[in-house]
């Protein structure tokens, strides 16, 4: 938890309702022991979502298909959401909920690993981008999403700040989740130093990280390590 758990409860109990199709994939969900996005970050999703009004949304890690139908609520009639996901068992659980918030002619979804759909997505353009997929991944995913974000893009990425872990040295973490920490922690400096982006790290949730693209990106050899 980044916030007092007792300010988190109170903005929770804030929150307007969602649709019943979101409440009862919210339910199953916890049911199941499926992350999904928490409460503030669906209201953040939805206020960045009326204030920019994008056109074309790419979301990476479908899970249930939540957010990617929490998201179609937010967006104009003419607008649109790519998403990608990988684990066949959510896929076939993300397909059941689309058709039944009835929103298959709104959302696509592609079926594999992003960083193999993603160069194949040449001539595309996302003016916003919502990342909920693996976190070790994010460091991975970033040159691509760079490439297919205009200038004034925005992209959104999600658990940034693993619990507060993020702020301690890896080597006080357990041995299986130091590459991640570490990963995370490239991929946080990349987001804040690259002359392409303007980035805020926002400590709600698991901590967020927003950013809008201000210039072409020139990719440069060895610019993204995990070292």
């Amino acid at each position: 938890m980044i916030v007092d758990e007792r300010i988190v409860t109170y903005m929770h109990s804030l929150e307007k309702p969602n649709n019943n199709v979101l409440e009862e994939i919210e339910q199953q969900a916890h049911i199941d022991g499926v992350p999904i996005i928490r409460k503030e970050m669906e209201s953040f999703l939805r206020v960045m979502l009326t204030i920019t009004k994008p056109k074309r949304i790419l979301e990476l890690g479908t899970a249930v298909g939540y957010s990617a139908i929490l998201m179609s609520e937010a967006i104009e009639k003419d607008a649109s959401i790519i998403t990608i996901e990988n684990y066949e068992k959510r896929i076939v659980q993300a397909r059941d909920n689309f058709k039944k918030a009835d929103k298959e002619d709104v959302i696509t979804m592609l079926e594999g690993d992003a960083m193999e759909i993603m160069p194949g997505l040449e001539g595309d353009s996302f003016d916003f981008v919502f990342m909920d997929a693996a976190k070790a991944q994010y460091i991975q995913f970033l040159p691509e999403l760079l490439r297919l974000m205009p200038i004034g893009g925005i992209l959104v990425a999600d658990d940034v700040l693993q619990g507060g872990n993020i702020a301690k040295s890896r080597f006080s973490l357990p041995r299986r989740q130091r590459t991640i920490h570490k990963r995370m922690r490239n991929f946080l400096w990349d987001i804040s130093h690259l002359d392409c982006l303007e980035s805020s790290i926002i400590p709600i949730g698991d901590g967020i990280v927003m950013c809008t693209k201000i210039k072409e990106y020139v990719p440069t050899e060895g610019e993204f390590s995990d070292d």
